[in-house]
């Protein structure tokens, strides 16, 4: 007689049962693929090379490209990450903008014996490590030849004890472990070896659940409707200005230990901060601007409060000058000063846009005065950008995007004393499924053996 067979199939079917309604609603969508839109990545690279870069020997310096910022002042910010991410498995992979040229040990003929530039950063993560791609332009120590390679596979990440599974609105990670590579090693023009440690990698990246963010949500979005307005006048313009790089790096430093907020809808796009919602009037054929920007930047720390609002640019035969109000520690207010003057010669119009990027700035005497004397007048200050709508269909160039920086769980690497034991704890639950509460698995483990037992009784009835 054939065995009895059939009764296999509703136990299974029971334990599956049981098993889909215990188990995270998250594990039943763990092919899902989200959208990685917005954030940034802190990296520092190396700090010693940033050291020996600057210092005595090679007497170099570092220049941010592509809308590349500093943050604390050893870590450069990348912006604008645009991935995937997969919650089931913790999967995730994203690309980031911005880089860093680094040049020392200058010839006479001008040129320099170091120079390196890193950029575009992107990370792939899965279990419990990852990697970190760079594109590379190097020139090799001693020959001087220049190579460039782009997604070099440049420093293993480990996340151990980390666990990226389970979604949410933003991933973030914060001082991850970096590992110079082989292919690191050799694009680093043969500065350091393979194992080298290098700084560690900080990250926080926006996901998208179902339909992508709504385009009225983009910084480069088209300004408000200009059909009714008078001839020669304008609305939702933008000027961007980074204040100046040092005064940043001092904020976020050692020293001053502070931060900096924004309000009135002014943003924040990690080299430069954007007074946005301008009005004002232009006269093309005397070449005169004036216009009035919304936002408020505050900057704070160790003897520190600085407050920047009430923007507005004036330009006239291509000389422009940025005026703000200036709130000072204990509230002292000074209205419409005027703290840099730019190159505004470049500023012309094209396709319904009337722009300058980047015009070079200098800092006036009120200026140097807001600064409580950091900086003494004509101290050349980050550079000046201008946008102007003249027309309904123009599009203001796009902000760097930082993310939301939405509160959640940072996932942050362990302290070395406790590296080993949350690699046990990781190794433990990295399956692709959670592990159960213990009174849940035991549920599901006596509900099993007794309908294991009852199939076992009835194989023995129908044998006989």
């Amino acid at each position: 007689m054939l065995p009895f067979r059939p009764a296999r199939v509703p136990v299974v079917a029971l334990f599956g049962a049981l098993l889909a309604a215990l188990l995270p609603a998250g594990v039943s969508h763990a092919a899902e693929t989200r959208e990685v839109s917005g954030g940034r990545l802190d990296w520092g690279i190396k700090t010693s090379f940033q050291s020996y870069v600057t210092g005595p020997v090679a007497q170099g310096s570092s220049e941010l490209q592509g809308g590349a910022a500093t943050v604390g002042g050893n870590r450069f910010r990348f912006h604008s990450a645009k991935g995937s991410y997969r919650p089931g498995s913790g999967d995730f992979e994203a690309g980031f903008s911005g880089g860093v040229h680094f040049t020392g040990h200058r010839k006479p003929d001008g040129s320099h014996e170091l120079d390196l530039t890193i950029s575009r950063p992107g990370v792939r993560l899965s279990g419990r490590g990852g990697t970190l791609y760079v594109d590379v332009t190097s020139k090799a120590k001693g020959t001087g030849e220049v190579t460039t390679a782009s997604r070099v596979p440049f420093a293993s990440l480990d996340l151990a004890g980390i666990d990226l599974r389970g979604g949410g609105a933003a991933v973030t990670l914060a001082d991850v472990p970096a590992t110079l590579t082989a292919q690191g090693a050799k694009a680093f023009a043969g500065y350091y070896t393979e194992g080298t440690a290098l700084d560690r990698v900080s990250l926080s990246a926006d996901v998208v659940a179902g339909a992508k963010a709504s385009p009225s949500a983009s910084p480069s979005a088209a300004p408000e409707e200009e059909k009714d307005r008078p001839k020669g006048e304008f609305t939702g313009a933008a000027v961007d200005w980074g204040v100046r790089r040092t005064f940043r790096e001092y904020v976020t430093g050692s020293l001053a230990q502070g931060s900096w907020k924004l309000s009135d809808g002014a943003q924040d796009g990690g080299a430069l901060f954007r007074f946005p919602a301008g009005k004002g009037s232009y006269d093309a054929g005397a070449a005169k601007l004036d216009a009035a920007f919304s936002g408020t930047l505050r900057f704070t720390g160790k003897d520190l409060d600085l407050a920047l609002g009430g923007v507005k640019v004036a330009a006239e035969d291509g000389k422009g000058t940025l005026s703000a109000d200036v709130t000072r520690a204990g509230g002292q207010s000074e209205k419409n000063v005027p703290l840099v003057t730019f190159d505004a010669s470049g500023l012309k119009e094209k396709g319904g846009l009337l722009a300058v990027a980047g015009a070079p700035a200098k800092l006036t005497a009120q200026g140097a005065k807001a600064f409580a004397g950091m900086y003494q007048e004509g101290a050349d200050m980050d550079p000046v950008s201008l946008a102007v709508p003249l027309d309904a269909k123009a599009q203001l160039p796009a902000l760097p995007d930082l993310g939301r920086a939405a509160p959640g769980p940072t996932r942050s690497a362990p302290a070395p004393a406790a590296t080993e034991a949350a690699s046990s704890d990781s190794a433990s639950s990295s399956s692709s499924f959670p592990v159960l509460p213990l009174s849940i698995g035991a549920g599901v483990l006596v509900v099993a053996g007794a309908a294991y037992a009852l199939t076992r009784k009835r194989r023995a009835a129908a044998g006989s």
